[in-house]
């Protein structure tokens, strides 16, 4: 065990992102293999294989890659910058995503889940040719036996449905439920992390996206799950507070490449759906969805995060259920403080993982330093994932403010670059910043040592939360 614990560790060091992660790794399976390396392969994975190769060989030649850009053109849905600065936010956007940044968009918010699934199975309704549907969380409770039941009306009219869903977030799907749903004509998979060769202990992925497409014209993006939860029935940790968006426009091809390229992964199968782009009746926003993942040759969801965080000129908001970023990311946030900007965080104060938790308090005394304000929502849990820039621009989607999301989920973001768009999430962070409290440094510091030893071994332990 010494042996492969001292060849595991050669790995380590040669694949490990950080040199912290690659020093604490070579120490642990070097002293401890017995223990460090099954986790090792567990949870030191990186990148995720396979799935890159797919995507880069056989998604580029799909219509959206080509037919899907000139019809853009032509119908004038293409942003066109007019200053230089625009012009590379422009370019830095395009080659973070690989989608076009387009026009001719409409977004709504939808907060919290009523208001998400009354708009998601009216939209289904809607479908004349195919839904695509993708959750982390897929439950068979009241809330998914309704999502199904609006599926099976659609496939009853002839409309084609596609499922995917994470394993590991939808563990409690039963195998018997799952062949119901494919005898009555709805396609569903797993994202199944582990397939391919040398793959069987590749736990530490997730697809982490929720994705609803109708039609490649109607598209719906956010935090919200398929669980009765998310309609507030958690006796812990209700009212739950989440946020979704309803989108019109060529942005919603953006959520339909990324599904895809997961169905691609998932079923081996490129699916036959529209890329047509169309223009909203009702908005003519510039947006883009951006998807991020470890099949990504780059880190994207940091370099997202970074280049907001960088670019903000007098606000930044970021709400998100989970804040354990990394350094880099800490310091974004530092300097951004320093140079004026009104950076604010706002996290729940009743948590639904421990260790999160925990860890969030060994960030205040670095943010109070430099003026970064952080705050905690008190009514229930809180599990949007919001940021809004400035007054022009803001973001809804899936990936949370820490290293899972940054580097080992697969996450999907709307970014819409529009000030009436920006104002309407203004007002709905105001209302959750009213009903939170300020967070200052003595929350950690007053308490007992062994509070914040936990603390300080959570924040250790940050890269597997």
């Amino acid at each position: 065990m010494h042996i492969l614990g001292a060849l595991t560790s050669i790995r380590a060091i040669m694949q490990t992102r950080t040199s912290q992660g690659a020093i604490a790794w070579a120490l642990s399976l070097n002293t401890c293999p017995y223990l460090a390396v099954p986790a090792y392969w567990v949870l030191g994975e990186s990148k995720f294989d396979g799935y890159h190769v797919l995507r880069h060989s056989q998604i580029s030649d799909l219509p959206f890659a080509s037919q899907t850009h000139d019809r853009l053109v032509k119908e004038d849905l293409l942003y066109r910058p007019t200053t230089d600065q625009q012009e590379s936010q422009a370019k830095l956007l395009h080659n973070l995503a690989r989608l076009p940044l387009t026009t001719g968009n409409d977004a709504s918010l939808l907060v919290n889940g009523e208001a998400t699934f009354e708009a998601i199975f009216r939209g289904i309704a809607t479908a004349k040719d195919y839904v695509l549907v993708q959750f982390y969380i897929l439950r068979d409770d009241d809330l998914g036996k309704r999502l199904i039941a609006c599926l099976k009306e659609r496939v009853e009219a002839g409309v084609r449905v596609y499922v995917l869903y994470d394993e590991l977030g939808s563990k409690e799907l039963k195998p018997p439920f799952l062949e119901k749903l494919r005898q009555e004509g709805i396609e569903i998979y797993p994202f199944n992390t582990r397939q391919g060769r040398g793959h069987r202990f590749r736990l530490n992925f997730r697809n982490h996206r929720k994705i609803v497409v109708v039609d490649g014209r109607l598209g719906y993006v956010g935090g919200h799950n398929v669980g009765v939860e998310y309609l507030g029935q958690d006796p812990v940790l209700s009212p739950w507070r989440d946020t979704h968006v309803e989108v019109t426009g060529p942005v919603v091809l953006g959520f339909q490449v990324s599904f895809i390229e997961d169905w691609d992964w998932a079923a081996g199968q490129i699916l036959d759906v529209n890329w047509d782009p169309q223009r909203s009746e009702t908005g003519n926003k510039v947006a883009i969805g951006i998807p991020t993942g470890p099949a990504d040759q780059l880190e994207t969801g940091t370099l997202m995060f970074l280049d907001m965080i960088n670019s903000a000129r007098h606000r930044i908001w970021i709400v998100s259920p989970y804040f354990v970023p990394d350094d880099d990311l800490i310091s974004a946030l530092q300097l951004a403080a320093l140079r004026g900007v009104d950076v604010r965080i706002l996290i729940p104060e009743n948590p639904d993982h421990k260790l999160v938790y925990l860890s969030a308090f060994s960030y205040l005394e670095e943010a109070e330093k430099a003026n970064v304000k952080i705050f905690r929502y008190k009514p229930g849990f809180l599990h949007q994932k919001v940021m809004l820039v400035d007054d022009s621009r803001a973001t809804v989607g899936t990936a949370n403010f820490d290293n899972r999301s940054m580097r080992l989920n697969f996450e999907i973001t709307l970014l819409v670059h529009d000030s009436e768009f920006a104002a309407e999430v203004e007002a709905m962070l105001e209302k959750d910043f009213a009903e939170s409290r300020p967070v200052a440094s003595t929350d950690y510091t007053n308490q007992s040592f062994c509070f914040r030893l936990a603390v300080r071994c959570a924040r250790l332990l940050a890269p597997a939360q």
